[in-house]
Order: C-alpha cells, then structure tokens, then sequence
C-alpha cells in the first residue's frame, strides 16, 4: 500500500513538473528574467490566494509543511541552514507580499538563464541558491520531501497566475544611485531606523535577523551586493514603515550594513564563468 501511495505521488509530482515546464516552454509571454535594473509593476499582480483556501487534503498537507518551511526554516529543515535566518526574512509575509520577494508566479519564471551559473537553470537549482547563500547552508536534496513541499505552497500561491502574464512584479526593485554612498551617514539611518529591531550590533533580537557577521546571509548571495540591498531596504524596511527611507538613507544604510564581515562562500570562485559580472559585486 504504501509502494502504490508513493508511486502515485512520484506520478503526480512528474506529471506536475512536465505540465509546468510545457506551459513556460511553449505559452508566449512568460518574459520575467532577474535582470538588473528591470522596473516591478506592482500592480499587475495577481490576487493572492488566503491561507483559508489551503484544502484539508495530502496536496493540502504539502502546501502547509511548504508554508511552515518558509516561515520557520531554522526549526524545520534545521540541518540545511547554516545562519540565524529563515526563507521569510527575505520573502516577506511568507512570499506573499509583492515587491518584497514574493512568490507568486514564480512556478512561471523557471527553467530560465542565469548569468551568475553561466547556464539555465531550474527552480530547484534557484531554491537551492537560496539556502546555500542567504541561508548559508546546504542544498536540499532535489526529491526530498522539503523540496517537494516548497514547491507546492509556490504553485499554491501561483494559482490565480495565467501562464501567459509578464511576472513583471517579480523580485526587488534596484535603486540606483549617482553620488557616493556615505557610510558614516548610514550608520546614523541604522541606529535611528534598523538598530530597535536588529540590534545596534547588526547581530539580530527576537523581532529580526542579523544582518552581519557569522549568523547572517554570506557574501555570494543577493543582499550582499549593494544596488539589491538598498533596493529590498528602500521597498521593506523600516518594518513598520516600510518605503519610508529617502533613496539615498536607504543606499548609504546598505553600504554601512555591508561594510561588515560575513561568512564566505567557497564556490562563489565559480560564479559568472562567462563573465557578465554585476559592478557591484563584492568578490
């Protein structure tokens, strides 16, 4: 019994894989690509499904523990996370909230080049980027039952998304600055904006994550250049006042925090090997 529930869901899950890659593949429109500099459209976003909609079903069960991965990483896929941080602290609201890494639509976006691999990837390999570099750990296992679940609370989510749209709300807006940052001016926005909640060490409280040092996202990952963290900072923070820091606080307070050691990333020695480096990535 238990062979024909688990040659069921493998049937299931393949059959789900094949139709996503067909509908990307062969469906016209799906142009969303991480480019630098690609402006969000907010407002094209489609509606996000409620939590209250999540069936009381084995699929339903999946798209929970997906959820509950997102939300506390640290607790349930503890031996793939190598810092203080879960998938949350970056997808905000658990990937709902458009503009701040959400998930919705991202089932769309993948299989797609990524110059930093140097080839296309799945999004398999993209969650796996996460959880090697923002999370500082280790790859999850591709059939594992965590990967599994991942991606059935990102199709959940994706749901109301016509295989056709433009995904153009996807990823983090960029700010994009002339002047100089001023770093001593960024301390002074960090211990007025940042310090109550992440601590005046950068090092993280119970309300938020660290934002340096050996807990905390590791030099090859996203937040570690500074045009993305300014932009994530810009469009999140502070918390409970989010967009509220002129551009320049919110670049001159991304070169402060990332100013500060982080872990390392060995394999980063392998990045862009067909070039196409960002300018201001700090490696």
């Amino acid at each position: 019994m238990t062979n024909r529930v688990a040659q069921r869901r493998f049937a299931f899950t393949l059959f789900s894989g094949i139709l996503a890659c067909w509908m990307v593949w062969l469906w016209p429109g799906s142009t969303y690509s991480e480019t630098d500099g690609s402006p969000l459209s907010l407002s094209a976003a489609p509606t996000i499904p409620s939590s209250d909609s999540i069936p009381s079903t084995p699929e339903g069960d999946r798209i929970w523990l997906g959820y509950n991965l997102i939300m506390n990483t640290q607790t349930n896929a503890k031996a793939y996370v190598g810092n203080g941080l879960s998938c949350r602290n970056c997808h905000l609201d658990a990937g709902r909230k458009v503009g701040a890494g959400t998930y919705v639509g991202v089932i769309y976006a993948y299989p797609q080049y990524k110059a930093r691999a140097g080839k296309e990837i799945s999004l398999v390999d993209r969650i796996n980027e996460c959880f090697e570099r923002s999370l500082n750990g280790k790859a999850l296992p591709p059939q594992s039952l965590e990967m599994d679940a991942i991606q059935a609370y990102i199709s959940w989510l994706s749901q109301n998304v016509p295989p056709s749209a433009d995904l153009s709300w996807l990823g983090f807006p960029l700010v994009k600055m002339t002047q100089k940052t001023d770093r001593q001016h960024g301390q002074q926005v960090f211990t007025n904006s940042c310090a109550n909640c992440h601590g005046l060490d950068g090092q993280g409280t119970m309300m938020a994550p660290p934002l340096w040092g050996p807990r905390s996202f590791n030099i090859a990952s996203g937040l570690a250049r500074l045009s993305k963290a300014a932009g994530f900072i810009k469009t999140t923070m502070p918390f409970t006042q989010p967009g509220s820091l002129p551009d320049a606080d919110a670049y001159d307070v991304a070169a402060f925090m990332n100013s500060h050691p982080r872990p390392d990333y060995p394999l980063k020695a392998f990045d862009y090997p067909k070039g196409g480096k960002p300018a201001d990535l700090p490696y």
